[in-house]
């Protein structure tokens, strides 16, 4: 991996933990707005489906667009419209100008993300590739984590302080990625030459890019999204009716997992890759959350339960980086469109997970996590279907 190859990553990574780290940072003020505000539940959860509805249309249209005009200049406007949403939710009391605020947050998150990751399989080869998709996946995990304990901090000034600070790390990112990030063509030169002729040999969303281990992938990364979100939604909920935890269980255990988290995406996820390949990372992760899942349901004792949830989100954690490099892989060319289509998919189980969940918990409190389970399941089992092409495998050193 050459400097400028290197430079460019770091910045990819800096820029996607500071976006993550400003979205999270409003997390812990989101109750006073709403009471400060006399908004409702409903209007609270309108504003955060806007957001995830915004990232899901939004999505695999910028990701094409990004094969096209490049990557500098989507991830360039993502950020400033990063900044732009966050000072607009600060300045304002309306609710109608926070919805709006969230929707540009939504297309801000759907143009850095997918164009990061795409960026990144652009100038990595296939065997270092598992790496540096593990570091961006570490830079996102970490910015979710660190952001809301910031957030209670700096909320502690006044509830608009992190939506400011918010804003401030959206322009800091794009001034860091605008001096320093080369340009596609310093470095790709071929790129232009390359992306044509893909578009011209396998025109995307056609039956030539649909082939069957990109249907298979593109279903596990749905699987995988909707089964953390429907665990995560309602765990708080369950833990504390089923097993009686305190919130300072429920906190141990999130804190556990975010360190254990950025450790596994950071220093054993490429080692895991390396020794055994992606695909076996995939129907180990898949068979661990499934039955640990099941086994939360059958547990008697709080030790057991905090096991089986850290051996679940571990495996989610690997899950996600691991699905995301297959898919790189599994064709060279619109990589924009791929990154795009998967940050799509994501937003629709982070949206039909909470939902279906919340049905379930009603109903009976070990019914969404069997629920999980039965899709857990059955992507262990689709993960035996994928066959990629000779190229797409793991290159051996």
């Amino acid at each position: 991996m050459d400097r400028q190859t290197r430079r460019a990553i770091f910045i990819l990574i800096f820029s996607e933990f500071l976006v993550c780290l400003g979205i999270s940072l409003v997390i812990p003020v989101m109750p006073f707005i709403k009471n400060d505000l006399h908004l409702s539940a409903t209007d609270m959860g309108v504003m955060n489906a806007l957001f995830a509805f915004a990232q899901f249309v939004a999505s695999p249209i910028i990701g094409r667009v990004s094969d096209k005009v490049g990557r500098k200049p989507v991830l360039t406007l993502g950020l400033f419209l990063f900044m732009a949403s966050e000072i607009l939710f600060a300045l304002t009391n309306q609710l109608a100008v926070f919805n709006v605020s969230r929707t540009i947050g939504g297309l801000s998150a759907a143009m850095v993300v997918p164009t990061a990751m795409a960026l990144a399989s652009d100038i990595t080869t296939k065997h270092q590739r598992a790496k540096v998709i593990g570091w961006l996946s570490a830079a996102f995990s970490g910015g979710l984590i660190l952001g809301p304990g910031i957030g209670g901090m700096l909320a502690a000034i006044s509830y608009k302080t992190p939506f400011w600070v918010a804003g401030a790390l959206g322009l800091i990112s794009a001034i860091v990625l605008i001096v320093l990030l080369p340009s596609d063509q310093e470095i790709d030169p071929n790129r232009e030459a390359q992306a044509a002729a893909a578009h011209q040999q396998h025109h995307p969303l056609t039956r030539a890019f649909w082939t069957v281990p990109i249907i298979l992938l593109f279903a596990m990364i749905l699987v995988s999204s909707f089964g953390l979100q429907g665990f995560e939604s309602i765990y708080s909920i369950y833990v504390n009716e089923v097993f009686h935890f305190s919130l300072n269980n429920i906190a141990l255990v999130l804190t556990l997992n975010g360190v254990i988290s950025l450790f596994l995406q950071v220093a054993l996820f490429d080692t895991f890759v390396q020794r055994w390949g992606e695909q076996r990372v995939i129907r180990v992760c898949f068979a661990l959350a499934a039955i640990c899942t099941i086994w939360i349901t059958q547990a008697h004792s709080k030790v057991a339960v905090m096991v089986a949830t850290l051996v679940i989100f571990s495996a989610f954690d690997l899950l996600r980086p691991a699905i995301t490099t297959l898919l790189t892989k599994a064709t060279e060319a619109n990589q924009g469109l791929i990154n795009g289509l998967n940050m799509s998919l994501t937003s629709v189980g982070n949206i039909i997970g909470p939902i279906m969940s919340g049905m379930l918990l009603d109903l009976n409190y070990h019914y969404p996590y069997l629920v999980v389970a039965g899709f857990l399941i059955v992507s262990y089992l689709m993960a035996f279907l994928l066959k990629l092409p000779q190229r797409s495998r793991r290159v051996r050193h």
